[in-house]
């Protein structure tokens, strides 16, 4: 039950801030309904980069249920992630975390962040590397969650706010670098 009010507020988060940012992009977000053979591609379309003028584009499809999700390769393994421009950081699951060979100290969970369950400490870390498609960000702010705080990671806006932009348009999400 946690799990799911968490991914209710994170789903309330992205689309107003959705409507924040398209604003201020001086875009209006266009959306599509979503049919069952673009769902069925999204993985495919999610691979699909398309270079504008020496940048690097990648479009990503909303999934059922509208979020955006992508998969980000950290320190060589790859990891789901939800889009989340509410998230002020990255934000790992424990497990995650531990799969990358990151691990904090419990005296390292300083931070306190605010969750839909409550307040939950959490670990500051830095991420050498984070890959998205062709888009590449160096020395990346993230958090690690404590076990069973997070259900999902979390792709937040210090990785979003170092690409040259994102946007919501026709159904996708189109980050450039």
């Amino acid at each position: 039950m946690r799990n799911i009010v968490l991914l209710g507020v994170s789903s309330l988060l992205i689309a107003g801030t959705a409507a924040y940012t398209a604003k201020r992009l001086d875009t209006a977000p266009t959306p599509a309904p979503v049919s069952s053979a673009q769902a069925s591609r999204a993985t495919e379309a999610a691979e699909a980069t398309k270079p504008i003028s020496g940048l690097h584009t990648l479009a990503v499809p909303s999934d059922r249920a509208g979020h955006y999700r992508v998969d980000a390769t950290i320190r060589g393994r790859r990891l789901d992630f939800l889009v989340d421009t509410g998230a002020s950081l990255i934000a790992l699951t424990q497990q995650d975390a531990d799969r990358l060979g990151l691990n904090p100290a419990p005296r390292d969970y300083t931070l306190q962040i605010q969750t839909a369950n409550g307040t939950v400490r959490a670990a500051q870390v830095r991420l050498a590397m984070v890959e998205i498609g062709p888009l590449l960000v160096r020395d990346v702010a993230a958090i690690v969650m404590p076990e069973g705080a997070l259900s999902q990671n979390l792709l937040g806006m210090s990785f979003l706010s170092r690409l040259r932009r994102f946007e919501f348009r026709t159904g996708q999400l189109v980050l450039e670098q």
